[in-house]
């Protein structure tokens, strides 16, 4: 055969042989000369990557820079595969703009299922069972009565509505800016206080706790924002219908509240730089008091809003932030909604999994251990131990409890609400301080603090004052979640809360600034330490 192909292209001297067919690249003839060279035009010029070929140089050799100035400027296919060089970085590289990570999403869920196959099997080898779920009775417990008390703690908000109609119609001492603000207030914490202390009294199991804890909390925001918000309008529509008689009416400029994540709105110009006429001013005063009135979408207006409809609506927005209306969906992607709500029963279970496999035995463990030690180094070693060995655990579980909260649970109220702005969290895995993650993964709570906390602190005190004071209280609630949970208030949450504010200095600092790969480092040690720190800590000690 060789013999045969070896003659075959003597006798066909300009035959070629290609690895599989092409596509032939055309060429003008008045490209080539008679003698097959390319013309003048493709010799003697230099593209500025190689030397510039002299006008008398071989035929051969102006036909291969020819081919290479081709190949450079049209980018042709050569006869055999090629493969193309450029100047470019790879996926993980600090410096590229590739974003699209989502495999490691899958790879995520296909660990979490070799985990549960895994505890299946050596569950089915030691006691016959493939799962022991010793969480399950947990979950049964005063399964009815916890459903009552958490719809009666929901409606008992709804005494806001009727109070703000109160306010809206009352020119005497009931008006918000009077007595309604403290009303409010006293009501809210009498609220808070009854509730929290609510599952003690009936003497509820943790997971009751955890639920209640934290929805107790949210609604809670909620009232506030609703409240707060509509009193400050009820305040607006008061001015601007005293500009009626404007020989006695208030003339200060428009207050804008603040907005979070919808459109903002430009504050007013304050009196004293207005240099127009008392009509010009008034006008401009009327325009400014009617806008705040209005939503940020422009179909709604105070006091329209001040309805069972809308009060039930904004109970189940995802969102802790009240608006008069809210973006919405065209409709209800109801296939979305079973996959949503599917997936939050799937991370209950893995949570449910990985606490009966993986931190239960080890805190049941550490526990008599600890109270076998004899000293206080044994008691160290034992402690350190039970955190070391919670670490993995505890990182899959906030992963998890991220996900069921903020990608599913809020995710399927967006899909029965139609609410349209769900972006719920942003890209908080890359924090490089414990600032920038406290935006980042639960934007929910960063708004409702920015606008009712910080925002209404900025206009009596200094911004560093009101930065203390929104993680003052911050810090006050994560410690009211772990005292339910644990019903233990040692101080552990508060005080590891607080502390983010100096080590956000050191990081801001100009010897740490700008290294984003350490303090991102930094950032997911602090948290995955503390984690299971905070469990050992309150658990054991």
């Amino acid at each position: 055969m060789m013999a045969e192909s070896t003659s075959s292209d003597a006798r066909m001297g300009t035959e070629v042989h290609q690895p599989r067919p092409r596509k032939l690249t055309r060429m003008s003839d008045d490209m080539l000369k008679a003698n097959g060279s390319l013309n003048d035009l493709a010799s003697g010029v230099s593209s500025g990557r190689s030397t510039p070929i002299p006008p008398d140089a071989p035929p051969s050799v102006q036909a291969s820079s020819s081919a290479r100035r081709q190949i450079r400027a049209q980018r042709k296919q050569r006869m055999f595969p090629t493969i193309e060089y450029v100047d470019r970085v790879s996926h993980f590289d600090p410096t590229s703009d590739y974003r699209d990570f989502h495999g490691f999403f899958v790879l995520f869920w296909i660990g979490l299922a070799i985990m549960v196959l895994t505890t299946m099997l050596r569950n089915m080898k030691e006691t016959g069972y493939p799962l022991a779920v010793k969480q399950l009775d947990l979950f049964r417990e005063k399964v009815w009565e916890l459903g009552l008390s958490d719809c009666a703690m929901v409606g008992s908000t709804m005494i806001s509505l009727p109070l703000h109609k109160l306010y809206m119609r009352n020119s005497g001492v009931l008006r918000w800016d009077v007595l309604g603000m403290a009303i409010q207030s006293i009501f809210q914490a009498t609220w808070l206080a009854f509730w929290t202390a609510f599952p003690f009294i009936r003497d509820w199991s943790w997971t009751a706790q955890v639920f209640f804890t934290l929805h107790l909390l949210a609604i809670f925001m909620k009232m506030h924002s609703y409240a707060f918000y509509n009193g400050h309008l009820s305040n607006t529509r008061r001015r601007l219908y005293a500009l009626d008689k404007p020989d006695n009416a208030s003339k200060a400029a428009a207050y804008r509240y603040p907005r979070t994540h919808l459109q903002e709105v430009p504050h007013s110009p304050s009196v004293e730089d207005m240099e127009h006429k008392d009509n010009e001013r008034l006008r401009q005063l009327r325009e400014n008091l009617a806008f705040e009135l209005a939503s940020p979408l422009g179909n709604v207006s105070y006091p329209q809003n001040l309805t069972v409809h809308n009060f039930v609506d904004f109970v189940f927005c995802p969102t802790l932030c009240y608006e008069l209306e809210y973006p919405r969906t065209p409709r209800i992607r109801w296939m979305e909604l079973f996959y949503k709500t599917l997936a939050v029963f799937g991370c209950i279970f893995l949570m449910t999994v990985t606490t009966d496999e993986f931190i239960l035995p080890v805190l049941d463990e550490s526990a008599i251990r600890l109270q076998e030690s004899s000293g206080a180094s044994d008691f160290s070693l034992v402690l350190a131990e039970a955190i070391g060995r919670l670490l993995f655990p505890f990182m899959i579980t906030f992963l998890l409890v991220f996900l069921v909260i903020f990608e599913y649970v809020l995710g399927a109220f967006a899909e029965i609400t139609r609410f349209a702005d769900r972006q719920f969290y942003a890209d908080w895995w890359n924090s490089c301080d414990w600032l920038e993650f406290s935006r980042e993964w639960n934007k929910p709570v960063h708004h409702f603090f920015r606008r009712h906390v910080y925002s209404a602190s900025r206009g009596h005190m200094s911004r560093p004052v009101a930065t203390v004071i929104t993680f003052l209280i911050s810090a006050l609630a994560h410690e009211l979640v772990m005292g339910c949970i644990t019903r233990k208030f040692r101080g552990y949450g508060f005080f590891a809360m607080m502390l983010q504010m100096p080590i956000v200095m050191v990081q801001r600092s100009r010897f740490v600034k700008g290294r984003t790969l350490l303090n991102n480092v930094l950032f997911w040690c602090s948290m995955i330490l503390g984690l299971s720190m905070m469990c050992a800590l309150y658990v054991l000690v």
